[in-house]
C-alpha cells in the first residue's frame, strides 16, 4: 500500500564529490538515486535498506534504492534525495523566475517495488 510523504530534494557533500567524476560515472549516479527516509518509516513499510521504491506524483514517476536514517537526523514523513535525473522526473517545469524547478515541498506517494 502507497504512503503519502513529503520529499526534499538537495545538495549534498557525498553528490558534490561524486560530481566531479563526471554526472555519467556510476558513483554519482548511485548517489542520486539512493532516496534516505526515516527507518521507522521503512520498518512500517517493510522496507530494508537498499530495497526498490516507487515514487510518484502528479508531474511524474521514478524508482530509486532506499537506506534508512535515524529518527533524529530526518523525521517521520520526509524523505530527502539529492538532485540529479530522478528527483526531476518529480519536478514541474516551471520555475517561479528564479531557474531552479520549485524542490523543497513536494508531496509524493511512495511503495515498495515487487
Amino acid at each position: 500500500m502507497a504512503e503519502k510523504m513529503m520529499l526534499i530534494p538537495g545538495r549534498s557533500s557525498k553528490q558534490g564529490t561524486s560530481l566531479n567524476k563526471g554526472k555519467l560515472k556510476e558513483e554519482y549516479l548511485e548517489v542520486t538515486s539512493t532516496l534516505e527516509m526515516n527507518k521507522d518509516d521503512m520498518d512500517k513499510m517493510g522496507l530494508v535498506d537498499g530495497d526498490k521504491v516507487r515514487m510518484w506524483n502528479e508531474i511524474g514517476e521514478t524508482i530509486v534504492s532506499c537506506i534508512g536514517k535515524k529518527p533524529e537526523d530526518l523525521s517521520a514523513g520526509l524523505l530527502f534525495i539529492p538532485y540529479g535525473p530522478p528527483s526531476s522526473q518529480l519536478m514541474a517545469s516551471d520555475t517561479a523566475g528564479t531557474g531552479m524547478p520549485l524542490s523543497k515541498h513536494m508531496m509524493v506517494e511512495i511503495e515498495k517495488v515487487k
